[in-house]
């Protein structure tokens, strides 16, 4: 099925605005800027579907992934040495808790890690 293009709709309103008098026209008028709105919608979903992730969102991932590794490589360093020192649990809990709260923020969507491609 062949979707009308705007020009058909269009002549369709017109000629029901004839046919129908001025009764009808703010009915008429109504149905066609829904349907117009409905194929502005459908065009920018087609063209949001086609579109390829950015450079942006790749070098994102690429921070994700590299700030991971650095967590995990400190976090354990720091471990080895806080156990070979003075084997403190606490130290351990405040080591491992900063880690994760700085991975948390920086991956939170609201917070303070790179901001998508717009």
């Amino acid at each position: 099925m062949t979707t009308p293009s705007p020009g058909d709709e269009l002549r369709a309103a017109v000629s029901a605005r004839r046919d129908l008098g001025p009764d009808f026209e703010d009915a008429i008028v109504e149905s066609f800027l829904d349907k117009m709105g409905k194929e502005v919608d459908r065009r920018v979903d087609e063209r949001l579907a086609s579109v390829r992730p950015s450079h942006t969102d790749r070098r994102s991932e690429g921070m994700r992934l590299a700030l991971a590794i650095v967590s995990m490589s400190l976090g354990t360093i720091l471990s080895i040495v806080t156990i070979a020192v003075s084997y403190s649990l606490f130290a351990l809990v405040i080591i491992w808790g900063a880690i994760a709260i700085v991975n948390g923020v920086f991956n939170n969507p609201g917070g303070g890690g790179p901001r998508p491609a717009k």
